[in-house]
């Protein structure tokens, strides 16, 4: 059964361990460059977890939890961070696995819009995402297209 576990220091190698297909490599960063954000940002920001089937880590995922998003203090947004589903993992649902359950943490949360950003054109996950019910946002954060997807 798919679920998700704390990166600890008994999952931590599992976790760093998760590679995407080279051809994805610049579009998402690795785990640790995840973990080190996670580390560096306030407590309660950022929110990694390790995919796992069974007992097979498949993927990593990070939400982040009322980010100041301009950096102002005047917008505060949650949503996906990082998805990371290992190479020989990918197609099997676990990316969709991945969104659900942060889509239920921010609910559980009392979050009602859930935010991703995505690398644009063919290669990135645009159409993985919008499948999912996000929609662009007509904004661009990073570079990346921003979506939204209602949660309420």
């Amino acid at each position: 059964m798919t679920h998700l576990e704390e990166i600890t220091p008994h999952t931590f190698d599992a976790a760093v361990g998760i590679r995407v297909r080279p051809d994805q490599e610049h579009a998402v960063s690795p785990v640790m460059q995840s973990l080190a954000e996670a580390y560096v940002h306030p407590e309660g920001v950022a929110w990694p977890r390790l995919i796992v089937d069974g007992q097979r880590p498949v993927g990593f995922l990070m939400a982040f939890l009322g980010i100041d998003w301009h950096g102002d203090g005047t917008v505060h947004r949650s949503g996906l961070w990082r998805l990371n589903i290992a190479a020989d993992a990918q197609g099997r649902g676990y990316g969709r696995f991945a969104v659900r359950a942060v889509a239920e943490e921010l609910r559980r949360r009392g979050t009602k819009e859930m935010y991703v950003s995505w690398h644009p054109g063919p290669d990135g996950p645009e159409a993985f995402y919008l499948g999912l019910g996000f929609r662009e946002k007509g904004e661009v954060s990073g570079g990346q297209t921003v979506g939204v997807l209602e949660l309420g």
